[in-house]
């Protein structure tokens, strides 16, 4: 019997996959800390025989590399892929064995990348599981425009006919197992379900009911922002990751965490939005390690720029250094625990700012005060509509666009509160008098606030 292990990175919105039989297993798309992946395989008691890349990855840095090395595994990289180190190149059609009667056959998928490749696992000669990478996801799949722009339709068209090629090669049984579409960035649209198989994405997804001209039209037009770090994360891969240092942090004090602000470094607070608001280190923002802070402060902060975390306890520093190591953030400059007091110079009181629901914005705007509504949500967000009058800057845009927030108390909103506390304390560092709305979106128009229809006109 073979088994197939999901390992998540949900802040990136990930999986990688451990699959094999009674002695040995494949990896396929590791991420950066492997130990994960080490642990898992020891407690399933199976060798790691062989380690799968469907691609050069644009989101995260692979652990892959290092796995094999430590291992002794076979490295498989797509024979398409340019890249520095040695490896297995893997074509259309090859067959990497795995375990007894276990097999992993290679089989094109190109349109995420052009040398995506998937790879199915076999029993027996029988097709039981698909690891789709960037290819087929969950009710959609993985975005085309990540390579260059001249190919990004000639991908789209691609991802069509890859999609269809699984479909038609695969009974409708098969699990279909990507690595993206679980809030990736990487995939062209966020689709809801955890598991699937082809024959629920021959029902449902874009790829294998519309033909080629509409699905190719409704994807181009759906593409999202890309994240900023992915341009460093393609080039890290392919010139081979260093391997993952996790130790801890040097611990700065007050003093020094002063000075690295003085110096125009980041001291990025990783606790929640509620206890950063009541109190916190001027000049500090704030990435709370419960949301996406991988995502976020990576897609922000200038590439290289040293940064400093302070955090509740040792715990939340380790969980956050290990997920920036997944975006090539390897080594924060210092580390500090605590609380603000201990994080404060002498004579030195902590920042902080208003929290609020859109209620209170709505009464603010009826007493009329002067109120500045900034929207940080990203364009297919305000596209569903949006409050009269604000202004809209996406929160990965705010630290460079502080000039073109007008002037007035700010009020800044995205649509649950998380991204609006990283914009508020953006906001706040550079002096400004800042509102943070920790509210969903929908109540706004409870509130009364009047809301513009993607039309133009008044939502009603």
């Amino acid at each position: 019997m073979f088994f197939v292990d999901v390992l998540e990175t949900e802040g990136l919105g990930n999986r990688s996959y451990l699959a094999g039989g009674a002695r040995a297993a494949v990896v396929v798309d590791p991420p950066r800390d492997i130990d994960r992946v080490i642990a898992e395989a020891a407690r399933r008691g199976v060798r790691i025989a062989a380690v799968a890349e469907t691609h050069v990855h644009n989101d995260y840095v692979t652990g892959g590399l290092e796995l094999a090395r430590l291992t002794g595994a076979r490295y498989l990289v797509p024979a398409g892929a340019e890249v520095a180190y040695a490896r297995v190149a893997v074509a259309d059609g090859d067959v990497e064995p795995v375990d007894e009667d276990l097999e992993l056959r290679a089989l094109a998928t190109p349109g995420h990348t052009p040398h995506h490749t998937s790879y199915v696992l076999e029993e027996s000669g029988r097709a039981v599981a698909a690891f789709t990478g960037g290819s087929l996801l969950i009710g959609s799949v993985g975005r085309p425009d990540l390579v260059e722009p001249r190919l990004t339709e000639e991908l789209a068209r691609a991802q069509h006919a890859s999609a269809h090629r699984l479909a038609g090669r695969l009974d409708d049984e098969v699990a279909v197992l990507p690595t993206h579409g679980f809030g990736s960035f990487c995939s062209s649209t966020q689709a809801g379900g955890e598991h699937s198989t082809v024959g629920a994405e021959k029902a449902a997804n874009p790829a294998l009911v519309q033909d080629v001209d509409t699905f190719v039209a409704g994807l181009l037009a759906g593409l999202d922002d890309v994240p900023a770090y992915y341009a460093h994360m393609a080039p890290v891969n392919a010139e081979g990751p260093a391997p993952v240092d996790l130790t801890e942090p040097r611990r700065a004090d007050a003093d020094e965490i002063a000075r690295r602000l003085a110096a125009g470094e980041w001291v990025v607070d990783l606790r929640s939005r509620v206890a950063f608001a009541a109190g916190h280190v001027a000049g500090s923002f704030n990435f709370e390690v419960d949301g996406q802070l991988a995502t976020y402060l990576a897609w922000m902060i200038p590439w290289g720029k040293p940064v400093t975390l302070l955090a509740h306890g040792a715990e939340d520093l380790a969980r956050a250094q290990r997920e920036l190591a997944r975006v090539g953030i390897d080594r924060p400059a210092a580390a500090a625990v605590g609380s603000p007091a201990d994080w404060v110079v002498d004579g030195a009181r902590p920042a902080s700012f208003r929290r609020a629901a859109f209620a209170e914005l709505a009464a603010a705007r009826h007493a009329g005060e002067d109120v500045v509504v900034v929207d940080v949500r990203r364009d297919s967000e305000r596209a569903d509509g949006w409050i009269e009058g604000s202004v809209h800057i996406p929160v990965h845009e705010v630290h460079r666009r502080l000039d073109e927030v007008p002037p007035g108390t700010v009020w800044v909103h995205c649509a649950g509160g998380m991204r609006a506390a990283v914009a508020a304390s953006v906001l706040d560092a550079a002096g400004r008098e800042v509102v943070a709305v920790d509210d969903g979106f929908a109540a706004a128009e409870e509130a009364g606030l009047p809301l513009v229809a993607p039309s133009g006109g008044r939502a009603v």
